[in-house]
């Protein structure tokens, strides 16, 4: 049975960072996309990031140049470090693994429950 599992949520204020953590079991290491979805208070689940079992990667443009989305097979764990943080990447972060497709379009085969990220000004 697939099990993610995130960590590293936490408060901090606008410019800082911090960095997730996501980590997998049940499943063959690296033989997934996977990716990082923020779910902003009254606001729909968005993408934030994806990498693909060849380490390729795609970001929002909100966050482009800032996060940094990484994976460590050998630990089986997804990573997302952010920077430069604004109010506006305040909501809850949720890991997803699947196959390409399905995580690409939002809708992957396996969620993690989430870690809160709360940017205050």
């Amino acid at each position: 049975q697939v099990h993610l599992a995130e960590s590293g949520g936490g408060s901090v204020q606008a410019g800082g960072s911090l960095r997730l953590s996501c980590a997998g079991s049940g499943y063959m290491a690296g033989s997934y996309c996977m990716g990082w979805f923020r779910q902003a208070p009254g606001k729909e689940r968005v993408e934030v990031a994806t990498i693909d079992d060849a380490s390729n990667t795609v970001y929002a443009d909100s966050v482009k140049g800032r996060f940094t989305i990484s994976k460590d097979n050998v630990k089986n764990t997804l990573y997302l470090q952010m920077n430069s943080l604004t109010p506006e990447d305040t909501g809850m972060y949720y890991c997803a693994a699947g196959e390409c497709p399905g995580v690409v379009a939002g809708a992957p085969d396996y969620w993690g429950k989430g870690t809160l990220v709360t940017i205050s000004s």
